[in-house]
C-alpha cells in the first residue's frame, strides 16, 4: 500500500510518499495564506505522486482538534481557514482518493508507539513541550481522544492557580526571567546561565523541572501509563530527564505512600514523527 503523506504546519507543509515500509521523496513547501491556495498545493502534490506511483490513499497530520467522525478540524490553530467545516470531503474530492487525518501530536505519539521509543507499549502518555504543553494519550496502540477531543491537552491543567503551560515550558520561564531581570534570554541561554550560577536563571530552570515532575506524577496516578515520552525542542537538552528525576525524588518524599515511579523517555522521532504517525493513523482508520 503506497500513500501520499502530508504534515500540515503553520509555516511549512511537508510531503512524502509511503512505499509500504518507509517514507520516500520527502519535500516541503511554505504554508499557503488562503484556503484556495492550500487546496491547490495539496492537490497538485498528490496528483504528481499519483502520476508516478500507485498511490491508494492520503494520510495527513494536522494542527487542531481533528474529528475523524465528522471530517472537521475543530478548535483553532495558526491556520484559521482549515477549521470548523467538513474539510475531509473537500480534500478527498480533490485527491480522488480516500484520506485519513489526525492531530499532529497524536500522530507523533502513534509513530513512537508503532516503531519508536514506545514500541511494544500499550499505555503511553506523551508530552510535547513547546510554547505550551500538549501531547497525547495512547491505549492499546490507539489515541484516547476523550469525549470532547481533549485527551492530551495537558497545558490546561492547573498547578497552584496557574496553567501547566504557564509553568512547564521554557518559553514562559524565559519570559519570567525577562520580567525579573529586564534582560531577554533564549531557552538555551537560560540553561547555560543557570549552570553558570545565575540565581534567577537557576530558579526558573528548577521551577520548570519541578512543574514537569508534578504533572508527570499526577498523570501516573490518574492515567497510569507504562511510559512517558517527552517531545519538543527542549527534549534534546540532556539536562531534561535528570532535572525532572531530581524533583521527582522530592515528590515521592512528599507522597510517601506512592510506590510507582514514572518511567520517562525522550521521543525517538523528530521531524519525521508526524508523517510516520499519519501513516499509522491511516492504517488504523482508512485501510481496508
Amino acid at each position: 500500500m503506497e500513500l501520499a503523506v502530508i504534515d500540515i504546519g503553520g509555516t511549512s507543509i511537508k510531503f512524502a510518499r509511503w512505499d509500504g515500509t518507509a517514507l520516500q521523496d520527502r519535500t516541503a513547501a511554505p504554508t499557503p495564506k488562503t484556503l484556495a491556495e492550500f487546496y491547490g498545493l495539496l492537490a497538485n502534490k498528490v496528483t504528481k505522486m499519483k502520476a508516478d506511483h500507485p498511490i491508494t490513499g492520503v494520510a495527513i497530520s494536522s494542527p487542531g482538534a481533528v474529528n475523524q467522525a465528522t471530517g472537521v478540524i475543530e478548535g483553532a490553530s495558526a491556520l484559521p481557514y482549515i477549521h470548523n467545516f467538513p474539510i475531509q470531503p473537500e480534500l478527498e474530492k480533490r485527491f480522488g482518493l480516500p484520506m485519513a487525518f489526525e492531530n499532529d501530536a497524536n500522530c507523533a505519539a502513534l509513530a513512537e508507539v508503532a516503531s519508536g521509543a514506545a514500541k511494544g507499549k500499550q499505555r503511553v502518555a506523551m508530552l510535547v513541550l513547546g510554547t505550551g504543553v500538549g501531547g497525547a494519550l495512547i491505549a492499546n496502540g490507539r489515541v484516547e481522544h476523550g469525549s470532547h477531543l481533549l485527551g492530551g491537552e495537558f497545558g490546561f491543567m492547573l498547578q497552584n492557580g496557574k496553567s501547566v503551560s504557564a509553568q512547564a515550558t521554557v518559553v514562559k520561564r524565559c519570559e519570567n526571567y525577562e520580567k525579573r531581570t529586564g534582560k531577554k534570554i533564549t531557552g538555551e541561554a537560560l540553561f547555560a546561565a543557570a549552570d553558570a550560577g545565575d540565581r534567577v536563571a537557576h530558579e526558573e530552570v528548577e521551577g520548570f523541572f519541578e512543574a514537569l515532575a508534578e504533572v508527570i506524577f499526577n498523570l501516573q496516578y490518574s492515567y497510569d501509563p507504562e511510559l512517558f515520552l517527552l517531545g519538543g525542542g527542549v527534549s534534546r537538552n540532556p539536562a531534561l530527564i535528570p532535572g525532572i528525576e531530581r524533583h521527582m525524588d522530592g515528590v515521592f518524599k512528599t507522597i510517601e505512600i506512592a510506590t510507582q515511579r514514572p518511567v520517562i523517555k525522550i521521543c525517538q522521532y523528530t521531524d519525521a514523527a508526524n508523517l510516520i504517525g499519519a501513516v499509522v493513523n491511516y492504517q488504523q482508520h482508512a485501510a481496508k
